[in-house]
């Protein structure tokens, strides 16, 4: 188990320290820490940094991410705008929480709500190696987010050329005056 200290700050210290709310939950609810009388109303499009009222101490190796609470995403629209948000283990700051709403209606924000999810992951930094080239895969430089593409072909023929791009399974042919529109599974 990884240790975190903690330190709440005095706008938070009333506040519920990060909990695991089931025994297998991978999150820790992050509570917003504004003020007892206030209010933040976001309205359509709009974002706000909303304060927790904590610093953490991470261990050197590991992060924290800041992530959305599937609740307010489906139910409302508010998710985390930089999601995931990256806290490095060398940060001493207030952890805040830039939410937005995308909704359609105004989304407020009060003392205490459950606004993201804490997730603390391990990292390793790369050393990073200048090179003229680079070897060769099956999928090569195949597919712009792709899950993986099996094959990639062109074909001309005539005056009209035609490229043909099989992934996983399907074709799709487009003009060369056109780009081919990957359509969502």
């Amino acid at each position: 188990m990884i240790k975190i200290k903690i330190k709440r700050l005095l706008h938070g210290v009333d506040l519920a320290i990060p909990a695991y709310q089931t025994a297998d939950a991978a999150g820790l609810d992050l509570l917003a820490a504004l003020p007892a009388n206030e209010e933040r109303s976001l309205a359509p499009g709009a974002y706000a940094v909303i304060p927790t009222g904590l610093t953490l101490e991470l261990p050197r190796g590991t992060e924290a991410q800041i992530r959305p609470r599937s609740g307010l995403a489906a139910k409302f629209g508010v998710t985390v705008l930089n999601s995931p948000g990256t806290i490095d283990a060398d940060y001493r700051g207030e952890v805040g929480v830039i939410l937005i709403n995308h909704g359609k209606e105004p989304f407020v924000i009060r003392r205490g709500d459950r606004i993201a999810q804490m997730v603390i992951g391990i990292v390793a930094q790369a050393g990073i190696v200048e090179s003229k080239a680079l070897s060769a895969t099956k999928r090569g430089a195949g597919g712009f987010g792709s899950t993986g593409v099996k094959s990639a072909e062109t074909r001309t023929g005539g005056s009209n050329k035609r490229k043909t791009i099989v992934a996983k399974g399907k074709s799709t042919k487009s003009s060369s005056r056109s780009r081919p529109v990957a359509k969502p599974r």
